[in-house]
């Protein structure tokens, strides 16, 4: 009987995860800090907040749950706070213990203060084996931590249902709204390319912090009947909008691989993507997309440029080797296998 002892935030991404590899295992627990009833997993709670009284407690609620459960295999997601009390239990040297990185917890959180640094390093040098979604990444975590030797690099995968829909002029957006993500500049591209190209649409989804600043934004820039805000949309309205888009536009300062960004490539969308390491590994500039400069304005108008049927089946192809779901299902199935022969 295999048993898997996951842990992780509250996010549909574990939950996701969960989704993906559950059939390899008898028996999964979930330790998480905000318990979903409507979620289908055996969970039980901990708060992983950066509060000094969960240094003394957290760790050895962790340690009675892990020693109950006694997993075969222990899965900590994030590198952050997570990882740091999960590891402070000793999980690892009972249990064989993998930790995936997500990306911020690797690329931003080691950045903010010499303290939160030292934490990162601290879940690396414990856990056993690692796992990230980008070769960057991967990288990042070896400079951060010399006892990290191996990194598997695999996604949680994608299976969004194309839709059969004709593509139309659309450029589809839908990253949260935070200041990360410049979903104002998007617009900002937007205002410049539409004036030539005035029968195209953008459609933001998502929402966030900043939806009620953007949305003003668009109506002072008298651009309401071209920029549309459709919200949180469930996956098949978001299969639709990925399918009738021509253009795809994530431009964030900072970033891990995006699912959405596989998504939309799978849906046949040419992606527009920020200059970063993880997105490099994905696209590749006028060819099957467009990496946009920092001091790039007018973007948009360089994805007109492209051979779009050319860029279209590189992208298919790519997604079907590194994408999908049952292909990244059996790079994190193959590291449980030899987490268990290790043994």
């Amino acid at each position: 009987m295999k048993k898997l002892l996951v842990i992780g935030t509250d996010t549909i991404h574990t939950y996701n995860y969960i989704a993906l590899i559950e059939d390899y295992f008898d028996d999964i627990l979930l330790i998480t800090d905000i318990i979903k009833k409507e979620e289908k997993v055996k969970a039980v709670a901990a708060d992983f907040s950066l509060k000094p009284v969960n240094l003394f407690i957290i760790p050895k609620r962790i340690k009675k749950i892990v020693d109950d459960f006694k997993p075969d295999v222990v899965h900590i997601h994030q590198a952050n706070s997570v990882a740091f009390f999960s590891l402070l239990s000793g999980v690892s040297k009972k249990y064989p213990t993998v930790l995936t990185a997500w990306g911020s917890d690797i690329l931003v959180v080691p950045k903010k203060s010499w303290l939160l640094k030292k934490m990162v390093q601290y879940n690396l040098n414990k856990a056993q084996y690692f796992t990230s979604d980008s070769h960057f990444m991967a990288d990042e975590m070896m400079d951060l931590s010399s006892k990290v030797k191996k990194v598997l690099i695999a996604n949680f995968g994608i299976n969004v249902e194309v839709q059969d829909v004709p593509k139309e002029n659309i450029i589809y957006s839908n990253r949260l709204h935070k200041p990360l993500y410049n979903i104002d500049k998007i617009i900002d591209s937007f205002a410049d390319f539409s004036k030539e190209k005035e029968e195209w649409k953008l459609v933001i989804g998502a929402t966030g912090e900043s939806t009620d600043a953007l949305k003003s934004k668009v109506t002072e820039m008298k651009l309401d009947d071209k920029i549309t805000f459709v919200g949180w949309v469930n996956k098949e309205v978001n299969a639709t909008w990925y399918s009738k888009a021509k253009i795809w536009a994530s431009i964030p300062d900072s970033d891990a691989t995006s699912i959405s960004l596989l998504e939309a490539m799978a849906c046949g969308c040419i992606p527009v993507v920020s200059d970063l390491p993880a997105n490099q590994e994905w696209v590749q500039d006028n060819v099957n997309g467009i990496i946009v400069a920092k001091t790039e304005e007018n973007f948009f108008q360089r994805a007109l440029q492209i051979d779009a049927e050319k860029a279209i089946e590189i992208n298919k192809k790519r997604i079907e080797k590194d994408g999908l779901k049952s292909a990244n299902k059996q790079k994190f199935i193959n590291l449980y296998c030899e987490m268990l022969q290790d043994e």
